[in-house]
């Protein structure tokens, strides 16, 4: 079994609960506080120590650690969607109370990257067609939100349509 371990100061159950509610087949496991008294040096009898949550298939740990981490864009987590629709939801639900970055890059209200990509982007990337791969990386080096549609066009060699 693998596990991400998301270290936040105070949020993790904040945080369990936004990323089931906004991403796929989200679920909230096991919560764990910290003692009283606490062995640790938390500080902080009572408090939710860990939580479980799994979202998309994948499992994860939030630990409620104290502030001597924070994230960085090093490591981002990659969620995939079908259509723009799809895409523009999750994208809003990210960036509110957080930041877009470039590429279909974001950082959400704790901090933690993200990449929103369309599927198939992979595919693109990949491609033998190293014009149209050069053309939709431009595309996609000139947006924050990704549209699906112009990497595509841009892709296949379409003039856009502005």
């Amino acid at each position: 079994m693998l596990q991400v371990c998301l270290w936040f100061d105070r949020a993790a159950e904040e945080a369990a609960a936004f990323y089931t509610s906004v991403l796929r087949d989200g679920s909230i496991g096991r919560t764990v506080r910290y003692l009283d008294p606490d062995p640790t040096p938390s500080n902080r009898p009572g408090e939710v120590m860990t939580v479980e949550w799994q979202a998309e298939g994948m499992r994860f740990l939030g630990l409620n650690g104290g502030p001597n981490f924070t994230f960085n864009e090093a490591i981002s987590l990659i969620v995939t969607r079908d259509t723009q629709e799809e895409l523009d939801e999750v994208w809003e639900a990210l960036t509110d109370g957080g930041s877009e970055g470039p590429c279909g890059w974001c950082t959400d209200r704790f901090g933690v990257s993200w990449q929103v990509v369309p599927r198939g982007w992979d595919d693109i990337a990949a491609s033998d067609d190293t014009e149209g791969v050069r053309r939709a990386m431009e595309a996609m080096l000139q947006m924050k939100k990704l549209d699906i549609a112009e990497l595509r066009r841009a892709f296949e060699g379409a003039h856009a349509a502005h």
